[in-house]
């Protein structure tokens, strides 16, 4: 009994996730921005905790009752996908059909990636950009580039989700994870630090933001050019 009431516990941990996108929605609103980005990243901590624990308890024997992946995919993309692209279309950071043009971009074809089956990877990673804009969000947001520059990133993401590019998954891919985990962990701390000051912590907490996003972005497609060493090949 008591194993199955840890099961049932990592689900009703899961659906806070939408509680907490709700607030941040409504901070979005508010064009609270700070705020918005502080529930994303406790939704996102949340998330990095709820999938060991499923696993840890068995959540699919142990509480079949509750479809945690589908539930998981919901909370994902209103925060990663729903909330941020919204954050960025009603934010004057894209001003004009720029907005327009990433607004639809992003929930339109990151519907159809969350819907894709061939998503994962065989080593638990994702097979094209995993639609992480709330990573990109807030890293524009903290560094605030030109609209021109915003709009070439935001497509080039776009096109990469259905590109065969392998991103890694930093709690569920082994390989390198004793670096990945940490560097993720240290994005989290940047994430809601810059959060936490309305982005004005300063250019240490904004370099560490984008050095930890471009190593979680392209550490990946490197272990795709770099060949895993066998046995015979040693």
């Amino acid at each position: 009994m008591m194993i199955r009431t840890k099961a049932l516990s990592v689900h009703f941990l899961t659906a806070t996730g939408a509680v907490f996108s709700l607030l941040a929605l409504d901070a979005a609103v508010e064009r609270n921005w700070s705020v918005m980005f502080l529930w994303l990243v406790v939704a996102l901590v949340v998330d990095g905790i709820d999938g060991p624990l499923a696993r840890r308890y068995d959540v699919k024997h142990n509480a079949p009752v509750f479809d945690g992946v589908l539930m998981d995919l919901i909370i994902d993309y209103l925060t990663y996908v729903f909330i941020p692209a919204y954050a960025l279309f009603k934010s004057d950071l894209l001003p004009g059909w720029p907005g327009w043009l990433v607004v639809v971009a992003i929930t339109y074809f990151s519907v159809v990636y969350f819907s894709d089956t061939r998503m994962k990877t065989k080593d638990n990673s994702f097979s094209g950009f995993p639609g992480c804009w709330n990573m990109v969000a807030i890293v524009v947001f903290a560094t605030t580039p030109s609209p021109p520059v915003i709009l070439v990133l935001v497509l080039i993401c776009t096109i990469a989700m259905f590109l065969p590019l392998k991103f890694i998954h930093p709690v569920r891919t082994q390989r390198w994870r004793k670096l990945s985990l940490p560097v993720a962990l240290g994005w989290v701390v940047f994430a809601a630090i810059a959060a936490w000051t309305d982005f004005q912590s300063g250019p240490l907490v904004h370099s560490g933001l984008v050095v930890t996003s471009l190593y979680l972005l392209f550490v990946g497609i490197v272990q795709q050019l770099v060949p895993i060493k066998t046995a015979a090949s040693r």
